[in-house]
């Protein structure tokens, strides 16, 4: 445990994953701020010395699970032409499983101020799916163009099906639900099949 008054670094990520874990073990009842600085090693105070409350602390994790797989996905863009367009969609897709995302999904839907928050930080321009489905669809165009995706397949229709899906399947899974990846795989090969 860091001591009192000794600087923690990378303290919002280190807490965020803190979080993750204590969420994916007991589910979100079991998130406390002194459950998470405890799972972080870290002085009990610290949660509060960095963000105003719970609230603020699980808005700002949901927020900055989306920015990180929108960066995923407008990564897209430097792998036009590069492998399967298949896996270059399951990457970006399956990243939103990652760190957590269906229990800090249902996390966020338990703290109605922190949804309020997420919520204002997405209309305000905040990255999240939007920003996700418009990477994903100018991946595709840029793939029409070089003839490595029918011209028959809609961009749009198909970004807008993944990242509904996977929003679908963010919020109707917990901890003890099946892997949805498969799932996700399935429709990907679907929509890019035809």
């Amino acid at each position: 445990m860091s001591p009192r008054g000794v600087a923690t670094p990378d303290v919002r990520e280190r807490l965020f994953t803190a979080a993750e874990r204590v969420v994916e073990r007991g589910g979100p009842g079991a998130l406390t701020s002194r459950s998470v600085t405890t799972e972080a090693g870290c002085a009990k105070g610290l949660l509060h010395t960095h963000f105003a409350g719970l609230d603020e602390f699980v808005a700002e994790l949901c927020l900055d699970r989306f920015a990180r797989t929108a960066a995923k996905a407008q990564s897209l863009s430097g792998l036009v032409g590069q492998g399967a367009v298949a896996q270059n969609l399951e990457a970006v897709a399956f990243a939103l499983f990652d760190s957590g995302g269906p229990a800090i999904s249902g996390l966020a839907m338990t703290r109605p101020a922190a949804a309020v928050r997420i919520r204002e930080a997405l209309e305000g321009g905040a990255p999240g799916f939007i920003a996700i489905r418009e990477a994903i669809t100018g991946y595709l165009k840029a793939e029409q163009g070089l003839g490595r995706v029918a011209e028959t397949i809609d961009p749009d229709t198909v970004a807008l099906a993944i990242v509904g899906t996977a929003h679908h399947l963010l919020m109707t899974g917990w901890p003890s639900t099946p892997d949805p990846r498969p799932a996700l795989a399935r429709l990907v090969a679907a929509m890019m099949h035809g």
